[in-house]
């Protein structure tokens, strides 16, 4: 019998080692959830919470119940945008990195899109 792990194990163990990887799965997860892909940001962060302090500690930090912190996260959760935005600077803070949004101007008919 194979024995396989799961893709979110295996990238929350990479991430822990791996500074880079950590960023660029935050980064990718902030680009998800400004794009409407709410579910697969969620996803995401959900990976990076793991691969750094925790819900625990993230819980504590943000002043949240545990509780609440991890249901937001989840597959029904949906968290407010101060919540969310709350929980973003922290990560941001415990990885040394600022994102920020800038609008392309090459997108078509006048519409823009934000970009990290």
């Amino acid at each position: 019998m194979v024995l396989t792990r799961d893709a979110r194990e295996t990238l929350v163990e990479r991430a822990r080692e791996d500074a880079e990887l950590r960023v660029l799965l935050l980064q990718r997860a902030v680009e998800c959830i400004i794009g409407g892909e709410l579910e697969i940001g969620k996803w995401l962060m959900r990976i990076c919470i793991d691969a750094t302090a925790g819900f625990d500690a993230l819980s504590a930090e943000i002043n949240k119940p545990r509780k609440s912190v991890v249901r937001m996260f989840s597959a029904g959760g949906n968290p407010s945008s101060a919540n969310l935005s709350l929980i973003l600077a922290c990560m941001q803070k415990r990885e040394g990195v600022r994102f920020s949004v800038h609008g392309d101007a090459s997108v078509d008919e006048g519409k823009r899109v934000a970009g990290l």
